[in-house]
């Protein structure tokens, strides 16, 4: 086991943070098209929150299509983050091992982790998956020259939040400061000490993706309106929902 410089791991988030997530959602919105909008997106839910305003009804379209993945983009970089923090504290390393995220050892134990954003992230289904998952993972490492008398750990590792049990009898559970704490070698402050460079230059960033989002939001704004507007400027809820959920698409004005 090595000690971890924090200075290290916060180079590392400020030095990736615009590539793995900023610059990720700025993708994402200007790849934004009004077909894959309109199909995606609940019609009824606007009808019914009484929207009127093109503007409104597309900017509340666009942002609930882009909060839909943020969070996924987001807790991928904090995988990575982890990952990084594992390397220079145990050597970890990301298992290639399908639902395994992170293999490392310390003191002849082997720990298999699946790594996760929060501590609400799956339902039973998903839970039984990841444990089947660490099962298939132990089987093959095993029989991939590893010995039978190995003892393994299996880790549910959360990014965030706290967990009062953490020992689930199949695996064991951390979230938030206990499993920073797991994968750093044992500091207890990692968790804190992450927030800071989050923060590295996030008003130049969230600039550009606000440029870009009221850009986004003027040209769909004025595509719908030529698509799905009445010649008085109201919108025509009967060709949306038959071009959202329709048998056959309506011819839409060009």
């Amino acid at each position: 086991m090595s000690k971890i410089k924090i200075d290290e791991i916060k180079q590392y988030i400020q030095e990736n943070i615009w590539t793995n997530f900023h610059s990720k959602k700025l993708e994402k919105i200007n790849g934004i098209k009004l077909d894959d909008i309109i199909k995606r997106k609940n019609p009824y839910l606007f009808k019914a929150k009484n929207s009127i305003s093109v503007s409104d009804y597309i900017k509340s379209v666009l942002d609930a299509t882009l909060s839909s993945g943020e969070e996924t983009t987001f807790g991928n970089f904090m995988e990575q983050i982890a990952l990084y923090v594992c390397e220079k504290a145990y050597n970890g390393r990301k298992s290639g091992i399908k639902g395994i995220d992170l293999e490392f050892e310390s003191e002849n134990i082997k720990y298999i982790a699946s790594i996760k954003s929060g501590p609400n992230w799956g339902n039973s289904g998903q839970i039984r998956q990841m444990l089947a998952n660490f099962k298939t993972a132990q089987k093959t490492l095993q029989t991939s020259g590893g010995s039978k008398q190995t003892a393994f750990v299996f880790i549910e590792g959360c990014c965030y939040g706290s967990e009062t049990n953490s020992n689930k009898g199949t695996h064991y559970k951390y979230c938030g400061q206990e499993f920073w704490s797991l994968i750093s070698g044992g500091s207890e402050t990692l968790y804190k000490d992450l927030i800071v460079p989050f923060g590295h230059e996030a008003k130049q960033h969230n600039e550009k993706i606000a440029i870009a989002s009221a850009q986004k939001l003027n040209t769909l704004t004025a595509e719908f309106v030529t698509r799905f507007c009445s010649d008085a400027g109201a919108i025509d809820w009967e060709n949306l929902i038959q071009y959202n959920s329709g048998k056959k698409a309506p011819k839409v004005k060009k």
